[in-house]
């Protein structure tokens, strides 16, 4: 039973999350987690003007994803940073190319499931989410997110990402904050979580 785990990261908090989401899968007896990125669409150089160029070395090894890859999955769990409160543009062209797919009912009856990152506690962690799910929807998905069964979301101590929706990290206004134990474990709940509906569903 695969799960398959498809992102974009520019300066790897995204990257970090998938990482535990991959922990959480492989918790499940009989699945496997496979990451991979979505194309990048920005050059070199306005990578470079953007300070990203150094922290996306860390993940260049993840291979890139096509949309063949999301058909053989049995579930499908993707990572985007927001931008304005939506998916960023570089997971919005790879999903606006799986119209081939839609049209054989390939994804039908898969998980599908979402975690993002926000510079800001409030930069719309929970609408990048929300924003994401109807096009899960249009493919007949079944959608999983992060159940208040994590507890780790009601955390009032301490700033945290997190929420019924999916996990989420906060990266810092300039990137500086990398993902806290508890966001984390919410990464690894998820993909848990998702693993678990999948191996049933498959079953």
């Amino acid at each position: 039973m695969k799960v398959l785990i498809v992102y974009y990261s520019m300066y790897g908090h995204v990257h970090r999350l998938a990482e535990a989401v991959a922990e959480g899968v492989k918790s499940v007896e009989g699945a496997e987690a496979e990451l991979r990125q979505v194309p990048e669409t920005l050059s070199d150089e306005v990578l470079a003007k953007m300070g990203a160029l150094e922290p996306r070395k860390a993940f260049a090894h993840i291979p890139v994803a096509t949309v063949r890859d999301l058909a053989s999955a049995d579930a499908i769990i993707f990572g985007t940073p927001t931008r304005f409160g939506n998916m960023c543009g570089q997971m919005r062209q790879f999903l606006d190319g799986t119209g081939g797919l839609w049209a054989k009912g390939a994804l039908v009856g898969k998980v599908g499931s979402v975690f993002t990152s926000t510079g800001t506690q409030h930069g719309g962690q929970e609408s990048t989410i929300l924003s994401f799910h109807p096009n899960l929807l249009h493919h007949g998905m079944v959608i999983a997110g992060l159940p208040y069964s994590f507890q780790g979301q009601s955390r009032t101590d301490e700033v945290t990402g997190g929420s019924p929706y999916g996990a989420s990290t906060i990266a810092g206004a300039k990137g500086e904050r990398l993902p806290t134990e508890n966001e984390l474990a919410g990464a690894r709940f998820q993909g848990n979580y998702v693993a678990t509906i999948a191996k049933k569903l498959v079953s």
